[in-house]
């Protein structure tokens, strides 16, 4: 993911490393490709303007045109505005919260909400918490199988009282439990829709209100690219979305919906998913999505005039910078 855009940001980048001195001209030729670029990859239109208006106005500066080294000041302008797309605040959970702490999984079916739930599970018991698990999803008995499944293969323990069929009352009893023995996280896995309606909306508010979660993730298929965008969108105005799971990031997407949901829908990146295994679920971190972008350290002339990237060895972005 975001090869072919880091590729034509490449080419970009060494076409002003090729000029000894810029001008306005060459900046305004490079800002129309690096926009080509991002529109490419599925970046919302009203984002990518915005982002050259603000690398225009900081590379065209006389300091930085008139400056020895000009091709690096704006190859770090970039950076440094792809860096901003995605806002000051860190990945993961929010720091306040009480106990037990409730992370509610919110979106549409089919985009891995309860995947997702065991991997945060997972991740949340490496970092020394006791999580217990709960579906909500009744009208999908498969998910909640799924979700007993996944339990048992991690060690996790869910909640999943034989009978009941309510999804607020599942939730609360999930709360009841984890008060009861002991849990300080619970994770609820919410139903879905192929598309948002009054109907989804109603039943998740209900659920909301009942156990107060300090955490609401919207859980996105990057694949879907600015669809799951404006779902997020729409989630975040009608039941109020605290961050974004990315999921499926590892996969084959533009990269649009990663550089885009924070500019769009307000709300940070809390985790994104770079495999199909439950220990494939990471905080975000802007810096090292951005160290896919060549730097002016990772673009070096070689021998015979060609050029290659220290990215382009790497056959799939980790966020924990294993190669």
């Amino acid at each position: 993911m975001f090869d072919s855009l880091s590729n034509r940001l490449q080419d970009v980048f060494r076409t002003l490393r090729g000029e000894g001195r810029l001008s306005e001209p060459v900046v305004e030729s490079a800002l129309r490709e690096i926009r080509m670029a991002l529109l490419e990859a599925d970046v919302n239109f009203k984002v990518v303007k915005a982002f050259v208006d603000r690398v225009r106005e900081r590379a065209i500066g006389q300091d930085v045109l008139r400056s020895l080294t000009p091709a690096q000041h704006v190859v770090k302008i970039v950076r440094d505005e792809l860096v901003a797309l995605f806002g000051d605040a860190p990945g993961g959970l929010r720091p306040d919260a009480g106990t037990p702490r409730v992370v509610l999984l919110l979106g549409l079916q089919g985009s891995g909400k309860t995947t997702t739930a065991a991997k945060l599970a997972t991740w949340l018991t490496k970092q020394g918490r006791h999580p217990l698990l709960t579906s909500t999803d009744v009208r999908r008995p498969a998910a909640i199988e799924q979700l007993n499944v996944l339990g048992r293969q991690a060690g996790l323990r869910v909640f999943d009282p034989a009978g009941e069929m309510d999804p607020v009352a599942r939730a609360s009893g999930a709360m009841t439990e984890a008060r009861n023995l002991g849990y300080d996280v619970v994770v609820v896995d919410t139903a879905g829709r192929l598309h948002i309606d009054d109907a989804l909306m109603h039943e998740l508010t209900a659920i909301r209100d009942a156990v107060q979660p300090s955490d609401a993730l919207y859980v996105a298929d990057a694949m879907t690219g600015q669809d799951a965008i404006k779902s997020a969108g729409e989630f975040n105005r009608q039941i109020g979305v605290t961050g974004v799971v990315l999921t499926k990031l590892d996969g084959d997407a533009r990269g649009g919906a990663a550089l885009s949901v924070v500019a769009v829908v307000g709300v940070p990146i809390a985790f994104v998913g770079l495999g199909e295994r439950l220990v494939d679920l990471e905080p975000f971190q802007a810096d090292r999505l951005v160290s896919r972008v060549p730097s002016r350290r990772s673009i070096r002339t070689m021998p015979g005039g060609s050029s290659r990237s220290c990215a382009a060895t790497i056959s799939r972005w980790r966020i924990s910078g294993r190669s």
